[in-house]
């Protein structure tokens, strides 16, 4: 059984020494919602502060490779791929997809997830200055796949089928 305490309840590091190395996928979600005029500037190009994708996507791939400093007892990962795709959807919202793999003895669940919660993050600290009143919603596994539990999606609802 993999827990986070030990044999005296004190929080540990999961021991992943006799699990098997697997190629192991996670993929997460988070929503940035703002004024319509907000992401307008943002799709336009016009925002002062640059290109607000661009750094988003950075700072998305930059936090998936931290995750270990960010989250006690993460494992420290050896990442083969990030990828952290932001869109525009509808008139007033970012989605932001982030898709994380290796090949290791553990997933990557919580690099996917901290991926995209940096990017919105990233987004929110940006365009503050215009909109105050941005919400961060919908931060969620989309999918996960490899390791020993298997394949997993997410329903509409974010809850397994």
């Amino acid at each position: 059984m993999l827990t986070h305490l030990d044999s005296q309840g004190r929080a540990n590091m999961v021991d992943v020494t006799e699990k098997a190395v697997t190629s192991r996928e996670a993929v997460a979600e988070a929503r940035v919602r703002m004024l319509p005029e907000t992401l307008q500037m943002i799709v336009a190009g016009g925002h002062p502060k640059g290109d607000v994708f661009a750094v988003a996507r950075i700072a998305g791939i930059q936090a998936a490779k931290k995750t270990s400093d960010l989250i006690p007892l993460c494992h420290p990962l050896m990442l083969t791929s990030v990828k952290v795709e932001l869109n525009a959807e509808g008139a007033d919202t970012v989605h932001i997809v982030a898709r994380c793999k290796l090949s290791g003895q553990t997933g990557v669940e919580m690099e996917a997830l901290t991926a995209a919660s940096v990017a919105a993050l990233t987004i929110y600290d940006m365009c503050k200055a215009v909109d105050r009143a941005m919400v961060i919603e919908h931060v969620r596994l989309l999918e996960k796949l490899g390791g020993k539990s298997g394949h997993f999606v997410a329903d509409e609802k974010g809850e397994a089928p």
